[in-house]
């Protein structure tokens, strides 16, 4: 493609027109074919050529693929889109969530038995002086892990919501329909004391049959797993409510009750904890199941029994 003004040289401003003329690509010699002649048709003998090796250039070409290995998952980390997959991103984050409930089921655990050998104290007590050393070792266990354990408690709570969010995003994008209802429910659901004792369960068990590709007109029906953790975060929230209640009350049998009720709730933290952990792992393995821990790199290390396959004879005149 040429350019030509037309007007005479050092004509500009508006009047100025441009012509474009088109002239035929170089042909393999380098040189531009004449205006004249034409390339035949691919089946004609006249317009064929021979064969001259493979393609080379004058320069690196600045074209080409990526410098990635064939993978599976269609996102590249490093690289910015404009689409996130909330399917890659779950792996990310479920991968931290199940992290923060193990550390709570570990810091819960031992801060119940810390309760448990605070309650054996005092049933001691009632006897016999106890060692100032052993109480002090005693209150500071207790204490320690108490707040650890509540601070761990608020990270779960953070991180678990934040997983459910992504997680309703891909099963929603996997089945092609939108969530079963707005966020700001499933915030209320969760996060409001009383109202999340009912809907809480129904939450994870419409995202479980969102997860098991189940039909949208179905109504959902929980699996035992999510069963189990609906009355595993019951439980936890009545020994909570009990435990508030009677360390409220005076006298020091109910404060030796709440002690015991203390360390019930703690043990309850531990079932809720486990239970958790591995719904977000079952759930994330149904909607994201090519995790890149488990998936093992695809190599070939021999064919066997494969028939031989004919190769063409490199032409005597091919340049490479």
């Amino acid at each position: 493609m040429q350019q030509a003004a037309e007007g005479g040289p050092g004509v500009s401003g508006p009047g100025h027109r441009t012509r474009w003329i088109a002239t035929p690509p170089p042909d393999a010699t380098g040189h531009t074919r004449p205006s004249g002649q034409h390339r035949h048709a691919p089946g004609a003998a006249s317009g064929r050529r021979r064969y001259t090796g493979p393609p080379f250039y004058p320069a690196p070409p600045r074209w080409g693929f990526p410098p990635l290995a064939w993978r599976r998952p269609t996102a590249i980390p490093g690289t910015p889109t404009a689409t996130p997959v909330a399917a890659q991103r779950l792996l990310l984050i479920a991968r931290n969530v199940v992290a923060v409930l193990w550390t709570l089921a570990g810091l819960a655990a031992v801060a119940g038995g810390a309760e448990a050998w605070r309650y054996a104290l005092l049933v001691l007590s009632r006897n016999t002086a106890l060692s100032p050393a052993t109480v002090g070792v005693s209150d500071a266990l207790v204490l320690t892990f108490s707040l650890l354990t509540f601070v761990a408690t608020v990270f779960a709570i953070a991180v678990t919501l934040w997983w459910l969010f992504v997680a309703r995003t891909a099963a929603a994008e996997e089945a092609g329909q939108q969530p079963p209802r707005p966020a700001w429910q499933v915030a209320v659901g969760i996060l409001v004391p009383g109202v999340n004792l009912v809907l809480a369960g129904s939450i994870l068990a419409e995202l479980e049959h969102a997860a098991t590709r189940q039909p949208a007109h179905r109504r959902p029906r929980p699996s035992r797993l999510v069963l189990g953790w609906w009355a595993a975060w019951v439980l936890n929230a009545a020994l909570l409510v009990l435990t508030v209640a009677w360390r409220a009350r005076d006298g020091v049998q109910a404060q030796a009750d709440a002690v015991l009720f203390t360390a019930l709730t703690d043990v309850s933290a531990v079932l809720l904890a486990v239970l958790t952990a591995r719904i977000v792992r079952r759930f994330t393995l149904l909607l994201a199941p090519l995790d890149e821990r488990t998936v093992r790199p695809l190599r070939v290390v021999g064919v066997h029994g494969a028939p031989e396959l004919p190769r063409r004879a490199r032409p005597t005149t091919a340049v490479r």
